[in-house]
């Protein structure tokens, strides 16, 4: 079987989380769905959704940002234990994985908003 791996330009901005008090909000202040941004924690390898309102889309990158796991549909009050080999989280609105056809092996590119 081959594999073959892409690299992707997300359709919008990246808002970066890079700190601890940033990781720490994540996406607590957001009372809506995301819409036409996403969140990158990073470092960061696992996440939960307590107190997160809406569902989202989950990407854990390696340091090169290639896609280690992807979770879609991802509810509240879920967790999400270590994923190994995770440098950074991107958490991403619903639909996402699926429409930018987003694959474990893939890289993804960012344009950041901070």
């Amino acid at each position: 079987m081959i594999v073959i791996s892409k690299t992707i330009l997300l359709p919008f901005q990246i808002i970066r989380a890079d700190t601890v008090w940033k990781r720490s909000i994540g996406l607590l202040s957001h009372k809506g769905p995301l819409i036409d941004k996403g969140l990158l924690l990073t470092p960061c390898n696992s996440i939960h959704m307590f107190f997160v309102r809406h569902p989202i889309d989950v990407v854990f990158l390696n340091k090169s940002n290639r896609v280690i796991k992807t979770i879609s549909y991802l509810r509240p009050w879920r967790v999400v234990p270590p994923v190994k080999n995770a440098h950074s989280t991107l958490e991403l609105p619903l639909g996402t994985v699926k429409a930018e056809k987003i694959r474990v092996g893939d890289t993804i590119q960012m344009n950041y908003l901070n």
